[in-house]
């Protein structure tokens, strides 16, 4: 494999989990693409500023803002003021696990996975292949998906 393979393979798990997440309650449109990139870091850079989590990702500040937003009301993240400069707020993953959060994390990929596939001869293998690599990749998040559901 090469790296164009990999980063494309990385997008088509990409969509498979998008795929998966389940639809948000307040009925808002819009895949969660933005707010899981945001999301992951926030998980690498807490105590980070709305700017500087757009300077790292790429996105745009108001796309940036509007995800830390949802964020905040899914109870994912918390802010708070930046003590060196109160006109900033400053951004990290709340502590406790919103219902919201539950739900997400809940969520299992195998639907999603099946319809990628175009069927389930092979769901078994990629699962098995999957629960690999996030063992090996995503240290940080403890058991595997496959025994706890997605993180």
């Amino acid at each position: 494999m090469n790296g164009v393979e990999l980063f494309l393979l990385g997008r088509t798990l990409m969509k498979i989990g998008e795929e998966a997440m389940p639809e948000p309650r307040d009925g808002r449109t819009g895949g969660p693409r933005a707010i899981l990139v945001v999301l992951s870091d926030v998980v690498g850079h807490p105590d980070s500023a709305v700017g500087e989590i757009a300077a790292r990702t790429g996105l745009p500040q108001s796309q940036v803002s509007t995800a830390v937003a949802r964020l905040r009301e899914s109870g994912s993240v918390v802010t708070a003021p930046d003590p060196e400069d109160r006109r900033r707020s400053l951004v990290r993953t709340a502590a406790g696990t919103s219902e919201r959060v539950a739900e997400v994390r809940a969520t299992r990929i195998d639907a999603a996975l099946k319809a990628a596939l175009g069927g389930d001869e092979h769901a078994a293998e990629v699962m098995a292949a999957l629960d690999t690599l996030a063992r090996h990749l995503l240290p940080a998040h403890g058991p595997s998906p496959a025994a706890d559901g997605p993180d």
